[in-house]
């Protein structure tokens, strides 16, 4: 499909002559699958598939916000049934990084700005991907508490929820491993916040970028509906801890690649 643009200074959507909606559509099947198995929703791997190909930054956030809201939300229904979400270990980073999350979302950023700054995300996206990766077959027991500190935890949400909203992201990548690190949650219930923060800091973010009349895409139903059965398929395959640690490997190998191509090409 060629260039798409309602005006001359409206952003571009697809690069000319480059790709077709169905490509990025099953790329963001195969990450939905992958991040949903892992209590992820997506962004960084949506982020760098748009960013392989060329989407406009216009373009790239708000797309890749709206389809972690998808998956976010299937996700945090799952991992609420399931009891491993705790809404009072997870309010104090809300409270945080919510109103962070809009304003990130609202500011303009130029192209090559925002490039650096998804480069430099992806790679560590792929960093804790690989993490997760060696982390699943760990002991949890999934029945300990989360103990969070009050204070902490808002000033923690505010940084990520801003970095959030201005990339596109839903944040999830720089809550886990703070969480784990700090010992104030286990395996389980670090997801369940993760997607629960996830989806807030998502729905922050695209309100914040809507504001600013952001370019959503006309493929972004079809999307949609593709994230929607990978995320009931990565959240069945992550409950057999065993069949996606070579997948999540392979993944973390792609966001390395576009990350160094956003940072040093562009």
């Amino acid at each position: 499909m060629g260039a798409s643009r309602s005006s001359e200074d409206s952003p571009l959507i697809y690069p000319p002559g480059v790709i077709d909606p169905l490509v990025l559509g099953a790329a963001f099947f195969g990450a939905a699958v992958l991040y949903s198995s892992v209590g992820h929703a997506g962004a960084s791997a949506y982020l760098a598939a748009m960013g392989l190909l060329g989407v406009s930054p216009d373009v790239a956030r708000p797309t890749a916000l709206a389809l972690n809201i998808v998956v976010a939300s299937f996700v945090t229904f799952r991992f609420w049934r399931r009891g491993h979400i705790s809404w009072g270990a997870l309010a104090p980073f809300l409270i945080g990084s919510i109103p962070l999350a809009f304003i990130g979302g609202s500011l303009p950023i130029s192209g090559a700005l925002y490039k650096q700054l998804v480069g430099v995300v992806l790679i560590f996206a792929a960093v804790q991907l690989a993490r997760t990766a060696r982390r699943a077959a760990q002991a949890d027991t999934g029945h300990a508490e989360p103990r969070v500190p009050t204070l902490p935890a808002i000033g923690i949400g505010a940084g990520i929820g801003f970095l959030s909203g201005l990339t596109g992201t839903g944040g999830g990548i720089f809550l886990s491993p703070t969480v784990l690190i700090a010992g104030w949650a286990e395996q389980r219930a670090t997801a369940g916040m993760s997607a629960g923060f996830i989806l807030a800091n998502s729905i922050a973010g695209l309100t914040g970028n809507v504001s600013r009349l952001a370019v959503l895409p006309p493929a972004l139903p079809l999307w949609i509906g593709l994230v929607i059965v990978g995320a009931a398929i990565g959240s069945e395959l992550g409950s057999r801890q065993g069949h996606t640690l070579q997948l999540r490997g392979m993944l973390s190998v792609v966001l390395v690649i576009a990350g160094i191509k956003l940072i040093f090409f562009g």
